[in-house]
């Protein structure tokens, strides 16, 4: 256990204000801060930070708890990487043998394995092994430097060549088998996963060794081979060269399709450029992006898989508010062979020319119908003023509006009217919608973290309610003690936190949210959170009064559960229990 003067020095050096607006983009309402929330996909901020009681709450998903909690979250960390990473934030040194992390620990050993792998494979590439993947290298244009740049590499054609190289640095089969370097085949022997491939670092924006990505030298199948997802790696939260990107120092992200464009656009100068790993764009490449630029360049294939890419990301993009521009190469050819036919500068010309989403969208629309029709005109007004609702800013539709009316030679009136009506339908959708999935979440939420709550409604309310007060105002536990017993709570996960809080209460801990993040996981943090929330709403009944009305119901309750299951009473029992009840309601 980490002691509570540590995470109390930690807390006040990491003002969950300054640590939560570095990922999102905050706004103030009274006094507390609202944004887009970064873990789910939407237009309309549900997002609130609580300044006054360092924590956070999502209307829209449920997530919530406190500054350790959101890093746990949104860096996908254990929560003693998450205590580190604030740490490391603020230059505070972790305690020594304070704690025993088995997940942390094998975090570091994949890591470590991760670093000696791409060594291992980078002096591969430049052996005499490694000559014929060189080759390809060099093939496609890459230069030396290029190739120690992003630390490429070849793993040989072999089943043990890694496996019995990190054997003798000290790593364990398991641990190896964890990294996704190495698998087990069904004679139960360690062989092996990346073969004859030559070999591509990812790498995190803290310069840690995550992943490989794997293309074989071949028309052999599959193309690519990337790692799977291990205690260190998830693809939807990383973003191919982004540790490069981020410091490029341009305004800009530009989004390709694979690693090789990447790398050939990083060699040509152009480093900003980022792509997916090994699968298709998602909400949460979409909000990684949105951390670090306002405005994202789109370069995808001309072919239909591309066109649908495209697509997708536009959409997802849109959805956190930054800026997206097109590029269309000519030819359908890729970035790396438009660069080599004509150069760097042709290309930046292209990136400069690019059209916006908007103005893409709307081309590619009007590939779909024919224009010189009148079905064709009205058909294509109906697409393109649907498209056009989808914009948040007024001016911007009607400047698309304008030209839409001139293309189409109607009034710019009748294409706005089209818009507006589109706006209010869909506004109408999107809030039946957003009220649907707050009520499943919060279900959900309160489900996974305290499933009894749904069979005891009236006691779980009172429990919450209680909970709430107390952690707002722990001086309240001395008196409430005396008149609550634990086993008095009608849900077990309730008990325990109020059993948390007792404990806390006698030892002299703190009591707040940070100083639980530790014991409770990030669903049970969220419901411990909107517990804060909600009683932090009812301003006027923050007092002891109020918090022992609460413990009257929650007695109440468990005393009325004792007489829906009298087996194990006596009869004198049940009417002493009337006897209370009676007393209680008067």
């Amino acid at each position: 256990m980490l002691p509570d003067s540590f995470i109390q020095e930690l807390i006040a050096k990491n003002d969950i204000e300054s640590v939560v607006s570095s990922y999102v983009s905050l706004k103030r309402r009274g006094r507390n801060l609202v944004g887009l929330c970064p873990f789910h996909g939407e237009k309309t901020p549900s997002f609130n930070l609580y300044p006054e009681t360092a924590s956070f709450y999502c209307f829209g998903c449920g997530a919530g708890g406190d500054v350790i909690t959101f890093i746990k979250r949104i860096e996908n960390l254990s929560y003693i990487d998450a205590v580190k990473f604030l740490a490391d934030r603020v230059g505070m040194t972790m305690p020594e043998h304070t704690f025993d992390d088995g997940a942390a620990k094998q975090r570091v050993r994949i890591l470590e394995a991760n670093r000696e792998a791409a060594r291992l494979y980078h002096k591969c590439l430049y052996s005499e092994t490694g000559k014929t993947a060189l080759d390809y290298y060099h093939r496609r244009g890459y230069t030396d430097a290029t190739i120690r740049h992003f630390g490429l590499g070849y793993a040989p054609d072999s089943f043990w060549f890694l496996r019995d190289e990190l054997r003798k640095k000290g790593f364990h089969d398991e641990e190896l088998r964890a990294a996704w370097l190495c698998g087990r085949s069904q004679k139960g022997s360690i062989y092996d996963l990346f073969r004859n491939r030559v070999m591509i670092p990812i790498i995190d924006v803290r310069g840690n060794v995550i992943a490989f990505g794997g293309r074989v030298l071949d028309d052999s199948k599959p193309k690519y081979l990337n790692s799977g997802e291990t205690p260190v790696f998830k693809k939807t939260n990383n973003l191919f060269a982004l540790n490069f990107a981020k410091q490029s120092g341009q305004k800009q992200l530009i989004l390709c399709e694979g690693y090789m464009d990447v790398i050939a656009l990083h060699q040509a100068g152009f480093t900003n450029a980022v792509a997916a790993l090994g699968t298709s764009f998602t909400a949460d490449h979409a909000r990684l992006m949105a951390r670090y630029t306002d405005e994202a360049i789109l370069i995808f294939d001309a072919d239909a898989a591309g066109q649908k890419g495209a697509q997708r990301a536009i959409g997802l993009l849109r959805d956190t508010g930054i800026n997206i521009r097109l590029v269309s190469i000519p030819d359908g050819k890729d970035p790396d062979e438009f660069i080599k036919n004509n150069g760097p500068e042709r290309f930046k010309l292209l990136l400069e020319r690019s059209a916006n989403d908007v103005e893409y969208r709307l081309i590619e629309v009007g590939k779909r119908h024919l224009l010189t029709t009148s079905d064709g005109k009205v058909n294509y007004l109906k697409d393109a003023t649907a498209l056009l609702a989808e914009l948040h800013n007024p001016l911007e539709r009607e400047v698309y509006a304008t030209r839409l009316a001139t293309e189409l030679g109607v009034s710019k009136e009748n294409v706005l009217l089209q818009i507006n009506n589109q706006i209010k339908r869909r506004r109408k959708q999107q809030q039946e919608r957003q009220m649907s999935q707050i009520v499943r979440r919060a279900e959900t939420m309160q489900g996974k973290a305290n499933p009894e709550a749904a069979k005891a409604v009236r006691g779980a309310s009172a429990e919450e309610a209680l909970l709430g007060i107390l952690l707002l105002n722990p001086e309240f536990l001395a008196t409430i003690e005396k008149e609550l017993q634990p086993e008095q709570m009608i849900t077990a996960f309730n008990r325990r936190l109020y059993e948390t809080l007792l404990s806390r209460h006698h030892e002299a801990k703190f009591i707040e949210l940070s100083y639980l993040a530790e014991e409770y996981e990030a669903e049970e943090m969220a419901y411990i959170s909107k517990m804060v929330k909600d009683s932090r709403e009812r301003v006027s009944s923050l007092t002891l009064d109020q918090a022992r009305r609460y413990v009257q119901v929650i007695q109440h309750e468990h005393e009325l559960r004792g007489l829906q299951n009298p087996e194990d009473l006596t009869p004198e029992q049940i009417q002493e229990k009337l006897k209370t009840m009676k007393q209680m309601k008067q």
